[in-house]
Formats: C-alpha cells, sequence, structure tokens
C-alpha cells in the first residue's frame, strides 16, 4: 500500500475538522477526493502534505509514518501541487522546472547531466518544452499549471498530491490538465492523489473517489458506487440527477433546480 490513513483526525487549535478518517491508496491509482464546502478536503489535504499534524491517527507512506520521513527522503517520493496562486515572482519555465531537482542535490551541489535529463523529460511529458524561456507569470493559467506539474515531475516522485488542480481554469484547460494526469498515471505509472470540487471530472477520471461529508468519510469506491442521487442528495443537500454517460459508462450527474422538483418534475 503505497499511502495509508488509519483513524486520522485533524483541526486546529483543540477543534478537530476532520475526523476519524480511514482510506487507503493502492499504487497506480487516481484517486479523488470531493465533498461541499466546508467538508473537511483542504484540512486532509494540509494533513496528508505534513502541512497539519494529526490529532489522533496516523498516515503511513510506504507502512513508515509518515511524520517521522526526513523531508528531504520523502520530497524524493512525494511531490505536492498547491492550489495554483497567481505568480507575482518572475522565473522562466526551465528555472521553474529545474527547482524540483533540489530533494536529489547535496548542500551546494549544482545540476549533473541526470538531473538536466529529468528536467528535460518532465518538461516534454507536461508539454512545455517549448515554454522552457517564457516568463512563469507571462503564461495561460492551463500553461503555467502545466509547468508546475512539469516541477513536480522533476521531482520523480512516486505520488503526487494535487488540490484543485483544475481551479480558475476554463473547461478546454480543465480537460488538458486532468488528461495529462491521467496519461501519467497510464503510462509512467504516477499515482495520484487530488481534491476536486466538479464531480464530473472526478468521475471521469478518477479510479476511486473518497467523499466528504462535515469532516467524516461518507462513502468510498469507485464513481459507480459513490456518485449516486442518494449519496449525492444526502451529502450536498441538494436535489440532482445521475444517469450513465453514454461514451464513458461513468456516472454523470446533472443538477435539479428545486423550483423544478417542486413542480414536480422527474428526479
Amino acid at each position: 500500500m503505497l499511502l495509508e490513513l488509519r483513524n486520522l483526525s485533524c483541526g486546529y487549535g483543540e477543534t478537530d475538522v476532520v475526523r476519524g478518517v480511514s482510506f487507503s491508496l493502492q499504487q497506480g491509482c487516481i484517486l479523488g477526493i470531493v465533498g461541499p464546502n466546508g467538508a473537511g478536503k483542504t484540512t486532509l489535504f494540509r494533513a496528508m502534505t505534513r502541512l497539519l499534524a494529526p490529532s489522533d491517527g496516523a498516515i503511513y507512506y510506504r507502512g513508515k509514518v509518515l511524520a517521522s520521513i526526513p523531508s528531504r527522503e520523502l520530497a524524493r517520493e512525494v511531490a505536492v501541487l498547491p492550489q495554483m496562486l497567481e505568480n507575482t515572482f518572475s522565473f522562466s519555465v526551465q528555472e521553474l522546472v529545474a527547482m524540483g531537482r533540489f530533494p536529489h542535490l547535496a548542500r551546494f551541489q549544482r545540476l549533473g547531466r541526470k538531473d538536466w535529463d529529468a528536467i528535460e523529460r518532465a518538461m516534454s511529458l507536461a508539454d512545455v518544452t517549448h515554454l522552457a524561456d517564457r516568463m512563469i507569470n507571462e503564461l495561460s493559467g492551463g500553461e503555467r499549471q502545466r509547468a508546475f506539474i512539469a516541477q513536480a515531475l522533476a521531482q520523480q516522485p512516486a505520488l503526487l498530491l494535487l488540490d484543485e488542480p483544475t481551479a480558475h481554469l476554463d473547461i478546454g484547460h480543465q480537460i488538458e490538465i486532468l488528461d495529462l494526469l491521467g496519461k501519467l498515471n497510464a503510462e509512467e505509472g504516477l499515482t495520484v492523489a487530488m481534491i476536486l470540487h466538479d464531480l464530473n471530472l472526478a468521475s471521469e477520471y478518477c479510479d476511486r473517489i473518497v467523499l466528504l461529508c462535515n469532516g467524516s468519510m461518507f462513502k468510498i469506491g469507485p464513481p459507480q458506487e459513490v456518485l449516486t442521487r442518494q449519496a449525492i442528495g444526502e451529502v450536498y443537500n441538494t436535489p440532482v440527477i445521475v444517469y450513465e454517460n453514454p461514451v464513458s459508462s461513468k456516472p454523470h450527474v446533472m443538477l435539479m433546480p428545486r423550483s423544478r422538483q417542486r413542480d414536480g418534475s422527474p428526479n
């Protein structure tokens, strides 16, 4: 098992936001974490990335307690991509991607041939080679997100953790980024765990989904088992229609305005 959460609780001060969450992530899986605002997704992500210490329970990576793994060692195995923010710094794409090699370098060590090979391969995989000399703050949202994914790939991680990788992107760029993650998973064996707000994107791209509600795990499993009309209606407190996507056979969630429900429209 690559990553395992056992009865994890965590929060801020003496208040637990996440309570008793347990699930495991197998190597080669794409896991989506979904839930309404305030469900505990970001708090859980902070615990998974060691920004927040558990108040109870533990997280294990390859059987070791996550908190016990030295930071540099962990950074060679796990890459983290937080929510995309507007950048005030000015680095070229190549400079940004090269920073992904820092965990592999000793103090004052310069980049070697092996590092440059990893940087070039990461840029190629993320399709940003042609942007190598462009400045990050000059790129579009989709280009910038691909550049940060390339930086993460330069670490050569086994696991990539992402917090809303499609936030602030239009639908074309959302598909572009998730297609890239799917390709890296299928062709490179990269394991991915990510927070997503869009249930339909989670359905299409994730092998398994964790549905959070009020800080606890409501349900976990493949999209067909988690994204049901009953579960979504209960967790999000909103009526929906769920039908099978005729192309992918995955669940597709359609919103149903409450006014239509009152009018007696089918649900």
